[in-house]
């Protein structure tokens, strides 16, 4: 499945690049902004991707043809401070899109889709890097715990009923593949079933991978370092796609407007046409934000 970026013109727009800009990438992915980004920078300018997965930096080489020096780096966006400190660079631009390449659904064989019988991972980069994986989280933790966090990071209204089936399933032997974690979920709620556009294991594998990878953590890491980092007149634009992400970055915005730090650019966040949800239904919950530093 080809991956496809979403809102990718408006989010150029939105940056307001030059051709010397020096543009942070912190979300490397499919390379679909990427690309477009590189088209407006010139032989002065400078494009730093980074990505947790080493795959996403192997395929982006072919970056290196546009004229813009191209730094591709495997690491976590949160340790943005030490990246940008030891390429001794300044950003006046910085993106992230913290959707999903489709490759890590389709070939990555950690568990992220309940639609793929594969082991539970579900961690971003090299599983050793982190404190547990999604098949610590299911088969080890508290149902307690297990019901706060599929709630509290999933929304799921059922986290009760699905973590009492998980612990009990599990006293039957290990949890072993995301197939058998969505055929545990789906069982334990089946009067939700047909009743929703999207299946039963979804939130509950959202909540999960969250957890796994701290990503409301890294990601008020990003914005705190990215802020402080960015050069004055530079923009920062980020992606959201669902409300937990979209509420930290709107909180985040917010706060840097009222303290007279950031511009506000747009009244309401950018949300993708008829035409392009149409094309890319992955796009339909995309939510694009953007500030502007001031200068102190």
């Amino acid at each position: 499945m080809k991956h496809i970026p979403v809102l990718l013109e408006e989010t150029i727009s939105v940056l307001a690049l030059r051709p010397d800009s020096v543009v942070v990438d912190a979300t490397l992915g499919g390379g679909g902004h990427s690309r477009r980004i590189l088209e407006e920078l010139d032989d002065r300018g400078v494009y730093i991707g980074i990505d947790a997965d080493p795959a996403a930096i192997e395929a982006a080489d072919e970056l290196h043809r546009y004229k813009a020096t191209v730094h591709l780096i495997n690491d976590n966006f949160s340790n943005l401070a030490k990246i940008l400190g030891d390429l001794e660079v300044t950003p006046t631009a910085i993106l992230a899109d913290l959707g999903w390449r489709s490759d890590q659904f389709e070939s990555s064989n950690k568990g992220f889709s309940f639609q793929k019988d594969e082991p539970l991972v579900m961690t971003f980069g090299d599983p050793e890097k982190h404190v547990f994986t999604a098949s610590d989280v299911v088969n080890d933790w508290s149902e307690e715990s297990l019901a706060d966090i599929i709630y509290g990071f999933g929304e799921e209204r059922a986290s009760r009923r699905i973590a009492r089936a998980i612990v009990a399933a599990r006293e039957n032997g290990e949890i072993k593949t995301s197939l058998q974690l969505a055929g545990i979920i789906e069982s334990a709620i089946p009067r939700f079933k047909g009743k929703s556009k999207i299946h039963p294991a979804t939130k509950t594998f959202q909540a999960i991978r969250i957890a796994v990878n701290a990503e409301l953590q890294v990601l008020q890491d990003l914005l705190s370092q990215g802020f402080d980092l960015l050069a004055p007149s530079g923009r920062m634009a980020i992606i959201s796609f669902h409300s937990l992400e979209d509420r930290i970055v709107k909180q985040f915005f917010n706060e840097k407007i009222q303290a007279e730090q950031a511009l506000k650019l747009i009244k309401k966040p950018i949300v993708a046409t008829e035409e392009e949800r149409a094309t890319n239904p992955r796009s339909r919950s995309a939510k694009l934000r953007v500030i502007e530093k001031l200068s102190l």
